[in-house]
């Protein structure tokens, strides 16, 4: 048996092979990657410039070699370079990862490579889903953090814009909720900037969840629809409620960063509204991988490459994501809380 062969292409193991492996393997579907949030959108650079303009943040173009150059307004805000972030992820493969383990499913006489290879890119491309929704996470909030939660951008103090805020007020019980629910619809409407949507939708957290049903205001509304939406004294009714043209979803997103802590995607008591079906809002700009071979080329969502080693002791797996997610209507996301 020899371990110096790629199993996904007995010819080779070069970076666009493994990078295609990777790239088909099953995905882990977080949930804005569920909801279609986020687009994707390659980029031959390492960075992106962004320019805001009547609080809309767009890409400036490429434009043919000696044509006019796009111009930008005089405020030194209104246009910034941001750098995409490099996301590594390495793993290696052991003797003692194949020696007699057979593929599943397969003879004792099959090589256990390729289930072994296959198995260790899916939970490393697990990981950078995960990383990816956490980015995302907190670009629809206007922020860039990376995996050990260090902020890299705030697009609000990078150009001056403030975020909407609604407090719902849980703690008053006269707190008309249907009236705070249409200040977030027409904050969404208004800022939209010749953006289209379908729905408006709001990821809240579990305490922010529980106090919007057992509110005096919707607690009679969230019954009905629990008796007609299934058997509330047997089902799980949590996920989802819609109220007011908004249907609010409990999001308990979490994971664990590189620095040893677990941070919730959603701060405790709060949530996110935001617009569906939008066009050109929320976009994950890909560059290409820190590569010789991948220069100058149209950025994908996940490089794969494998190296063996010369005395063909091990094999090295190395990932990497260069990603940079952007909201380009900042104020499109409304901040909910509750102040009581």
């Amino acid at each position: 048996m020899t371990i110096t062969r790629n199993p996904f292409d007995a010819g080779g193991y070069s970076l666009a092979e493994m990078t295609q492996a990777i790239n088909i393997l099953p995905n882990l579907y977080t949930r804005l990657g569920q909801l279609g949030l986020f687009r994707f959108q390659g980029v031959t650079q390492r960075s992106v410039v962004i320019e805001q303009r009547e609080g809309v943040l767009s890409l400036l173009p490429s434009v043919p070699l000696g044509a006019p150059a796009t111009l930008g307004t005089r405020e030194l805000r209104s246009m910034r370079s941001f750098s995409l972030p490099w996301i590594p992820h390495d793993d290696i493969i052991l003797p003692g990862d194949i020696q007699g383990v057979p593929a599943l499913g397969m003879s004792d006489m099959a090589d256990p490579l390729t289930e072994v290879m296959t198995e260790k890119l899916t939970v490393m491309r697990r990981k950078h889903a995960q990383t990816r929704e956490y980015m995302e996470m907190n670009a629809l909030r206007g922020i860039v953090k990376d995996g050990a939660g260090s902020t890299l951008y705030d697009y609000f103090a990078e150009f001056g814009l403030e975020q909407i805020s609604v407090d719902f007020a849980f703690g008053t019980a006269g707190s008309n909720i249907q009236a705070k629910i249409r200040t977030v619809l027409r904050a969404i409407e208004d800022n939209l900037m010749g953006e289209t949507m379908s729905t408006a939708h709001a990821l809240v957290s579990s305490e922010f969840f529980d106090k919007l049903i057992s509110h005096p205001k919707t607690e009679d509304a969230y019954k009905f629809f629990s008796a007609s939406g299934g058997q509330p004294l047997r089902d799980d009714m949590r996920r989802a409620f819609p109220f007011g043209g908004l249907l609010f979803e409990e999001y308990n997103g979490r994971a664990p960063l590189s620095n040893g802590t677990t941070e919730r995607f959603i701060g405790v008591g709060e949530g996110i509204a935001f617009p569906l079906g939008t066009f050109d809002t929320f976009t994950t700009y890909g560059g290409p991988a820190n590569l010789l071979e991948a220069a100058n080329t149209v950025g994908l969502p996940l490089y794969a490459r494998q190296q063996v080693d010369a005395k063909g002791r091990w094999i090295d797996l190395m990932t990497e994501a260069s990603i940079l997610p952007v909201n380009k209507r900042p104020r499109l996301a409304i901040r909910l809380h509750s102040s009581n």
